[in-house]
């Protein structure tokens, strides 16, 4: 049944990986280390510890020697030699954009110094099977593979050092795509490294004595790092657009009482700081007491709020999968969430991962963030991580993620005629991947299935769900057909 769609003509329907997650080949082809390389699986984690432990250097040596562990993010589902017949999935359902990132150390092996050919070439090839089926790449520079060359060098974004080396990496993607990539992100979830440090700044815990001051430092030089690229888009891409990505984190205050108010109020300011530097272009007054109470000194050079002024992006990009509690009282229920626990919420349903399902909260999302910011919005991650069964005859009935998508882009539909300026939707692991916070593939959201269990044994096939025949109606109805 067909109703009135809201979505503009041009609208990017698509859907979103990370070159972590799912291309493999590790080291092959000339690749460097990256952190995702690090990432070690066990059947008894899976927690968000995995993804938010604070790294030394003798963790990375472990890693790096150790012949006997399990790290699924060096194999993903081997894409890298698979492209072509995924992307041909891809184009099957109608994308219009395909979100990537490409992996920093496959270009440059040791973040800096001696360009990789074979990677530049790589991913040429993958940009160019896209737009041979009409779909437009949507790449992010650097997506949770940082060089891990440059972690143990120099610790990582806490040296200032490391701007030169990703305005460097930024200007050879710039000029090697030129013409052929219209939309570029800078940092995947750029508010991460405030709760992880290593996974995208590569800073070891053993190498800092207050390890939030060189969060918020590396955090600083992302920011100038991520504005310098703006402008240097600009200049050498005049018809590209480039913007910011945030991992949202929308939280309710738990009651009505004022305290709790405040409190979602805080939640907001940790969580939009990080978008509120790359879109105003200068630090929100709001910081100075979170950092004057923590004991952080942000140290800029005298040329740096200059540079932040003049690099804001161009859109605002953000991952949505549940909203949060926010609450004076930290007793009671906890669920777990994308990256960040919080209260349960005892109106929401969960999935089998803890995460609450919320759609209407990425309406109040999408009202926020345009209210806040005035320039298109991009949904660029949204999902929902499940268990999936191959029935006897190989079909996957994923009606649950049929109705978790379903009831989201109602929600986006609602907001656009409500007056939210929203370009475009690439939900979440679009094919099955490597989860990024439990290293496990059967945490699932794709609408393709990828024949591989947590250990990295199967056939590697890909299957299509009943949500990849779903997903096809929508796109070519453009929204207007959500049923079954």
């Amino acid at each position: 049944m067909n109703i009135k769609t809201n979505f503009p003509d041009g609208f990017l329907w698509g859907g979103a990986t990370a070159a972590n997650q799912l291309e493999g080949a590790f080291l092959e082809d000339g690749k460097g280390w990256s952190t995702a390389d690090t990432a070690l699986y066990t059947k008894e984690r899976r927690s968000l510890a995995s993804i938010t432990k604070r790294m030394e250097s003798k963790d990375i040596d472990f890693a790096m020697e150790d012949k006997e562990g399990i790290y699924p993010k060096r194999t993903g589902i081997d894409h890298y030699h698979h492209y072509k017949e995924d992307i041909a999935l891809f184009a099957e359902m109608g994308f219009k954009v395909y979100r990537f990132s490409i992996s920093w150390p496959r270009i440059f092996p040791n973040g800096d110094g001696e360009v990789n050919e074979a990677g530049l070439a790589f991913y040429e090839k993958l940009i160019d099977e896209c737009l041979k089926y009409g779909i437009e790449p949507l790449v992010t520079i650097s997506h949770y593979e940082f060089p891990l060359a440059l972690a143990k060098k120099q610790n990582g974004w806490e040296s200032r050092k490391t701007i030169d080396a990703f305005v460097t990496y930024a200007k050879t993607l710039f000029t090697r795509y030129r013409g052929k990539v219209k939309y570029w992100l800078t940092f995947n979830e750029i508010n991460i490294i405030g709760m992880t440090g290593y996974l995208s700044g590569g800073i070891l815990a053993d190498n800092v004595d207050n390890f939030m001051q060189a969060q918020y430092q590396a955090a600083h030089h992302q920011f100038v790092a991520s504005a310098l690229c703006v402008n240097l888009c600009h200049e050498m891409l005049p018809e590209a657009k480039i913007g910011c990505m945030l991992a949202r984190m929308e939280s309710y205050p738990e009651t009505c009482k004022p305290e709790d108010v405040m409190e979602s109020i805080y939640s907001d300011h940790n969580n939009l700081f990080y978008s509120d530097v790359q879109i105003r272009g200068y630090y929100p007054t709001y910081m100075n007491k979170f950092f004057k109470d923590n004991n952080i000194n942000i140290v800029k050079e005298d040329e740096d709020d200059a540079i932040l002024l003049n690099g804001t992006v161009d859109f605002m990009s953000f991952s949505y999968y549940m909203s949060g509690v926010s609450s004076a009282n930290n007793d009671g229920e906890k669920t777990e969430g994308n990256i960040l626990g919080t209260k349960k919420n005892p109106y929401l349903e969960a999935s089998d991962w803890g995460w609450q399902i919320d759609p209407v909260g990425l309406r109040v999302t999408l009202h926020k963030l345009y209210d806040r910011y005035q320039i298109p919005l991009f949904i660029v991650e949204n999902g929902l991580g499940a268990h999936d069964v191959v029935e006897s005859n190989g079909e996957i009935h994923d009606e649950y993620r049929i109705n978790y998508l379903r009831l989201h882009i109602e929600q986006m539909s609602i907001a656009i005629e409500e007056g939210v300026d929203l370009m475009g939707y690439t939900p979440w692991g679009c094919i099955d991947l490597v989860s990024a916070s439990t290293s496990e593939m059967s945490k699932r959201y794709g609408f393709i299935y990828v024949d591989m269990d947590d250990e990295g044994n199967g056939t590697n096939i890909r299957s299509r769900k009943d949500s990849f025949y779903w997903y096809k109606k929508v796109i070519d109805t453009n929204g207007s057909d959500l049923t079954s």
